[in-house]
């Protein structure tokens, strides 16, 4: 999106961006991929919000940026955010995750005026999509951001004097909050199509003879018989019809297809998932 706005004429005055982090274990501290296309692009970089105040900036646009922004500086520049939900629905942190787990048959992205309410502005724009019964949570989000890049340029091609006037949220909220851990462990005894929505918001897992199994891909399929958790073959028995395996990654190794694990567990007939 950073590119984008560029290529298409309008001038950066500062980004602002999380500070360096590990991403792995005994890494060395990296930027952010916002962070490094912005120093590619030879544009400022600030951490605090703050900063893009008296930079000359008529507009500051907000993307996944996870903090509020302090009304003072709201008071100063004006903002927009696009979010990825069809607004009053799932404002919040996790509107991508929280729309495949409830099963919503689809989603979208809102061009929405900065508020210090979360996500609680009027909405300049929106497009709405259709969540493809198997597309993971980062698939998704890629899509929106996409179509989120150009709702944004289009509503910009007359510069920010040119946004329009925002029309008001109108019906019931719902909250987006943060996945926890816990809620990515996978559950045999609920249903095969609840778990499969699960594996696709990412970093599901269960354990397999007491050591952590993360399952990367997965489908729900008729077949299922035995308690919660049984194995037969490539199918899990879950509370409701049985969960295929497709990608699996075991403790300290990479991912692979689910019959490549298996065979290099050697499973035992009836073994269980979970327990």
């Amino acid at each position: 999106m950073l590119s984008a706005l560029v290529a298409d004429g309008h001038e950066i005055t500062q980004v602002i961006s999380g500070p360096d982090r590990r991403r792995a274990r005994k890494a060395e501290p990296s930027p952010t991929a916002v962070k490094a296309r912005a120093l590619e692009l030879g544009l400022p970089v600030g951490e605090k919000v703050a900063d893009v105040l008296g930079t000359g900036a008529e507009l500051g646009v907000v993307v996944a940026f996870g903090k509020l922004v302090r009304p003072e500086v709201l008071d100063e520049l004006p903002m927009v955010n696009l979010h990825f939900s069809l607004l009053p629905r799932w404002r919040g942190a996790a509107p991508v995750e929280r729309a495949i787990l409830a099963g919503d048959a689809e989603t979208g992205v809102c061009l929405m005026a900065l508020e210090a309410g979360l996500d609680t502005g009027p909405v300049y724009g929106r497009v709405t999509v259709d969540i493809d019964e198997n597309e993971t949570a980062d698939e998704l989000r890629e899509r929106l951001g996409v179509l989120g890049t150009e709702l944004l340029l289009e509503h910009l091609a007359q510069g920010p004097a040119g946004l329009g006037e925002p029309v008001p949220q109108e019906g019931d909220a719902t909250y987006a909050s943060k996945l926890t851990p816990e809620e990515l462990v996978l559950d045999w005894s609920r249903p095969a199509v609840e778990l499969a929505r699960v594996v696709r918001v990412g970093r599901a897992s269960t354990t397999f003879r007491g050591k952590r199994l993360l399952v990367h891909r997965a489908r729900p399929v008729q077949n299922g018989q035995g308690a919660p958790g049984t194995l037969q073959g490539a199918d899990v028995a879950t509370g409701d019809g049985g969960l295929e395996l497709l990608e699996v990654q075991a403790e300290g190794r990479g991912r692979q297809p689910f019959s490549a694990w298996a065979a290099g567990a050697r499973l035992a007939e009836g073994e269980r998932l979970g327990v």
